[in-house]
């Protein structure tokens, strides 16, 4: 029986050996075309990223968001469903707003580090108890490009922000778990160029990007005379760009928060992308007493629907004639749709 059995397992052995060359040859090739599908596919069928999540908890949050809007614009339809790990619905994100080098440009670097994050933990647990049915979680939005009024060595009319400063924000995004948004304003150049140079930090899972058409000039102005636009390419730029870091790097969803507050500032609006890998998040940025920034959330936001929505909060240039003038949480979840990105500058 022994020498049957080592018979048996020599033959075996043999036949394995004769067939591996064969075998090898048929892997490389498949290996092949899965490498030659992988360059020419565009992003996850939506049939298949939809079977990772639970569809029928995403639908539910997304009508609650759209506070049933009766119109028949929110929540919007024919999406494609989120990657696995997505941030949107599933959290409300509260953010402050600055950069390191001004106090000006917002609270994030107007106040101190201890006294800044406080007030932001502070404002989260206000989102928290107004809305207990959706997590809120904080963020730190950074203005790692800024526009200029002078060119520069450039001519573009934009300033890079050192690295070093936006390892800053990261650290200090740590001890409270925040998001960090990397806020570009381009000037003169370009959406694919400028956003190209933070890509280093956008393959980190926690960093999401913003993209401000207030400063991107396509008439050669100067940034600051004149309020300046995006067309629905110069935002699918941001989204191609960030859909293949998802890609490459197997990471969760990135937001993309784009900047509105003029009917101009965002052109095309219905041929925005939007895909499994990015969530877009259309921004009510101006600023003004209630009764204007409402209309001008329902004119611009709600009335061109993309994905989500947002809305920004100014704590002087809302409240310089009407010390009431800050919208509270309560009264911003009974706009339709909710917002679920808040900012503070």
């Amino acid at each position: 029986m022994k020498t049957l059995a080592l018979s048996f397992l020599i033959r075996v052995f043999l036949l394995s050996f004769l067939l591996y060359g064969s075998s090898c040859d048929r892997a490389k090739a498949t290996d092949a075309l899965i490498e030659k599908e992988k360059k020419t596919t565009t992003g996850p069928n939506p049939e298949t990223t939809a079977s990772i999540i639970d569809t029928a908890d995403y639908n539910q949050r997304m009508f609650a968001l759209s506070n049933n809007d009766k119109s028949g614009r929110w929540p919007v339809k024919n999406k494609p469903y989120p990657l696995q790990g997505a941030i949107l619905p599933y959290n409300r994100i509260i953010a402050f707003y600055g950069n390191l080098y001004s106090k000006k440009m917002g609270v994030l670097g107007e106040l101190p580090k201890d006294a800044m994050l406080k007030k932001l933990k502070w404002e989260v647990a206000q989102w928290q108890a107004a809305d207990p049915t959706i997590k809120t979680i904080p963020a730190l939005h950074y203005i790692a490009i800024t526009a200029q009024g002078s060119p520069g060595k450039t001519n573009l009319h934009r300033l890079r922000m050192p690295f070093h400063q936006i390892d800053i924000i990261m650290d200090w995004a740590k001890p409270i778990n925040a998001l960090v948004f990397l806020d570009v304003q381009v000037g003169h150049s370009t959406v694919k160029t400028e956003v190209a140079t933070l890509e280093k930090y956008l393959k980190l899972p926690n960093v999401h990007l913003a993209i401000d058409p207030e400063y991107s000039m396509k008439n050669g102005e100067v940034p600051g005379t004149k309020i300046g636009t995006f067309t629905s390419d110069d935002i699918n730029d941001a989204v191609e760009i960030l859909a293949n870091l998802v890609r490459k790097n197997k990471l969760p969803p990135k937001v993309l928060v784009v900047h509105r507050f003029t009917q101009q500032m965002v052109t095309g609006y219905k041929n925005i992308k939007t895909v499994p890998e990015v969530q877009v998040v259309m921004n009510m940025d101006g600023f003004g007493n209630k009764t204007l920034k409402k209309s001008s959330y329902l004119a611009y936001i709600y009335r061109e629907p993309v994905q989500f929505t947002g809305f920004k909060l100014f704590y002087k240039n809302d409240t310089k004639s009407n010390p009431n003038g800050l919208y509270t949480p309560a009264e911003l979840l009974r706009f339709t749709p909710k917002p679920i990105y808040i900012q503070y500058q």
